[in-house]
C-alpha cells in the first residue's frame, strides 16, 4: 500500500514551498509532518475524550519505549502505522542531531489539547503553547536543513511561533466548536494576535542568511505564503465578515504571486546584516517555563 503523504494532503502552504527542496530533504520534512499530523488528528477527532487519550498514550508509549531500545530499528518493522511513524521520527532525530527534549516539548504541547476545555488566560499561555506545538517544529526543520547557528535556530523558532499564531487567529470559530479558546473570540484579539505573529515573522527574516542557499528559497516562500493568511484575515475588518468567510487560505494564484515576491526577499537577504534577536521579551516569558537555551 502506498504511504500517505501527509504534507501534500494537509500542509498545502508548506507543500507548495517544498517544491523547491531536494527530494531527500522533502521526504524528511514529510516524516516530521506525518508525526505531528497523526498526533493532531487523534486530539481533534470526534470521539470520546478517554478514547482519544488512550490512542495518544499508545503513540507516546511507543515513542518512549523505542527511545529506550539499544537497537531502535528492531522495534518498528512496519507492524502498524504508529510504530512506523514513530520509528521514522526517531531516526530523523538521530540523523539530524535533534535533541529528544525538543520532541518531548512537541508531544507535551499537543497533549495539552486533550482536555474537556482549553482556555488560555495569558500571553504566557499563548507563547509557551505556540513554542511547544510549532516553535519545536521550526527548530527541527532547521536541523533537517543543516542549520546550527544559534541566531538562526532562534529565527526558526520565531517562524514556527508566527505560523502557529496565524493558525490560532484563523481558527477561532473552529476551535470554539471544540471548546478551545486560545484567544478571546473577537476581532480585536484576532488582530492583536496577528500583530504579535508579524513581530515573530519579522524576527525570523535576517537569520535566514544562515540557511544553506539550496534550501533558503523554500523557507522564504513558506514564510511569505503563511504570513499572507494573516493579511487576508485583517482584510475582513470585523468579526461578522470573519465568521462568514469560513477557513481563510491563500489560493494557488496567491501562492504564485507570493512565490514571485519571494525572489525579492531572496535577493534582499544578500544585502542585510543578521540582526540581534528581536523577541527577547517574549523569550523571557517562555523561559519562565521552558529553558530555550537547552533546546538550541
Amino acid at each position: 500500500m502506498k504511504k500517505k503523504n501527509y504534507l501534500a494532503t494537509f500542509a498545502k502552504s508548506f507543500n507548495w514551498a517544498g517544491f523547491f527542496l531536494p527530494k531527500n530533504i522533502y521526504n524528511d520534512c514529510t516524516k516530521l509532518y506525518a508525526f505531528c499530523r497523526v498526533l493532531d488528528d487523534i486530539v481533534d477527532e470526534k470521539a470520546d475524550l478517554e478514547i482519544r487519550k488512550k490512542k495518544f498514550n499508545e503513540i507516546n508509549n511507543i515513542y518512549k519505549n523505542t527511545y529506550e531500545l539499544d537497537n531502535k530499528k528492531s522495534k518498528y518493522l512496519g507492524e502498524n502505522e504508529y510504530e512506523e511513524i514513530v520509528g521514522e521520527i526517531i531516526d530523523l532525530a538521530d540523523n539530524n542531531n535533534i535533541k529528544r527534549i525538543i520532541l518531548d516539548d512537541l508531544i507535551e504541547g499537543i497533549d495539552s489539547d486533550l482536555k474537556i476545555k482549553v482556555h488560555f488566560r495569558s500571553v504566557k499561555d499563548l507563547l509557551v503553547y505556540s513554542y511547544r506545538v510549532a516553535g519545536t517544529v521550526g527548530l527541527m526543520m532547521a536541523k533537517i536543513l543543516s542549520v546550527n547557528d544559534t541566531r538562526a535556530l532562534k529565527g526558526a523558532i520565531d517562524l514556527g511561533i508566527a505560523m502557529q499564531l496565524t493558525n490560532i487567529a484563523r481558527d477561532v470559530i473552529e476551535d470554539q466548536k471544540m471548546n478551545r479558546q486560545y484567544i478571546k473570540p473577537d476581532f480585536e484579539n484576532i488582530k492583536a494576535t496577528l500583530i504579535l505573529a508579524d513581530m515573530f515573522y519579522e524576527s525570523s527574516f535576517s537569520s535566514m542568511k544562515k540557511i544553506p542557499f539550496k534550501y533558503r528559497f523554500t523557507i522564504i516562500v513558506a514564510r511569505r505564503v503563511y504570513r499572507q493568511i494573516g493579511k487576508k484575515i485583517i482584510q475582513k475588518r470585523n468579526i461578522e465578515n470573519y465568521e462568514k468567510s469560513g477557513k481563510i487560505y491563500v489560493n494557488n494564484f496567491g501562492k504564485i504571486y507570493q512565490t514571485i515576491l519571494s525572489l525579492w526577499d531572496l535577493l534582499k537577504l544578500f544585502f542585510v546584516n543578521i540582526e540581534v534577536h528581536q523577541r527577547i521579551k517574549e523569550y523571557e516569558i517562555i523561559n519562565e517555563e521552558i529553558n530555550l537555551d537547552e533546546r538550541l
